[in-house]
């Protein structure tokens, strides 16, 4: 039998697997990706609703508190929107090496939320960066649009993950999210109305396997690996948990490589840049949060 932190270490590893399988659903779904992010947010927004009043939890919070809530959830749905575009417009393991730059992007845009100096390393690190994303782009060039979508998918999940660091101080992570969910959808649900065809007989004819993508998508990559995140977090320290998170770039693009050998096969300069960005998020994470497990210990 497994001990209970061995489990709970195991489970985590499972949950940032699940977060690098979301790309591969990205290239399987064959619809565009701002209906693609749609019908993600109304399949998680639906499993959040059955679990929040399955557990008894209380939704009420006052209308300036949804505002806020609302803007987070609109920050979201773009850094999914360009994250899957980035997929569409060049391939996972472009995606998700720019993507792998965010958690750096965070640690730059924290300081104007929290009021604190930026670090000298972080310093270092934004050029080692750069670094790596000017290796990719001069070999990858054909990429390009491809990479633009995946570097502002990272800004936009930095700019989310500051802002719900505040929001969690205060209110239950599940109310957060079913309110940012819903304000998402509504977003794109104008944005469709007004852009395009809106809401017609083919919007919802869909093959058999795009309904079977979406529903993963939705259920196990988003509803269920939140739920069971916040659960995680309760028997493993903060520090393992983002060093762990870190890993997904890493899972996704091996996962790539073995399901989509010819499309995501790249030059060796690429991987020596996504090497440079993915190990800085990494070494970064442990700088951050070493102080803060040693006063948790």
């Amino acid at each position: 039998m497994l001990n209970a932190k061995l489990k709970n270490y195991l489970h985590l590893h499972f949950l940032v697997f699940i977060a690098g399988f979301t790309a591969i659903l990205g290239e399987l779904i064959t619809i565009g990706s701002i209906p693609l992010v749609w019908y993600r947010m109304v399949i998680a927004a639906i499993l959040m609703f059955v679990y929040i009043k399955w557990r008894g939890i209380n939704l009420s919070v006052s209308w300036a508190t949804i505002a806020k809530f609302s803007i987070a959830g609109i920050i979201i749905a773009l850094h999914w929107i360009t994250f899957f575009e980035s997929i569409k417009q060049a391939n996972i393991s472009i995606a998700l090496s720019m993507f792998a730059s965010g958690a750096f992007f965070a640690s730059l845009i924290e300081p104007l939320f929290y009021k604190r100096k930026i670090i000298g390393y972080e310093i270092l690190f934004g050029v080692i960066v750069i670094i790596g994303v000017w290796l990719i782009t001069a070999t990858e060039f054909q990429y390009i649009n491809g990479i633009i979508l995946g570097i502002s998918s990272a800004l936009f999940s930095s700019f989310f993950a500051v802002i719900n660091g505040k929001f969690v101080e205060k209110y239950r992570a599940s109310v957060i999210s079913f309110y940012e969910f819903l304000s998402g959808i509504a977003c794109i649900t104008i944005f469709l109305l007004i852009f395009s065809d809106g809401f017609n007989r083919s919007y919802f004819d869909l093959s058999f396997d795009d309904w079977k993508y979406l529903f993963i998508l939705g259920s196990i990559c988003t509803a269920y690996a939140f739920i069971a995140a916040v659960y995680v977090m309760r028997y493993i320290s903060p520090y393992t948990v983002v060093l762990t998170y870190n890993l997904e770039p890493i899972y996704g693009i091996f996962l790539a490589l073995m399901i989509f050998p010819e499309k995501e096969k790249m030059s060796t300069q690429f991987y020596i840049g996504a090497l440079l960005i993915i190990s800085t998020v990494i070494i970064n994470g442990i700088l951050k949060n070493s102080g803060k497990t040693k006063k948790i210990m």
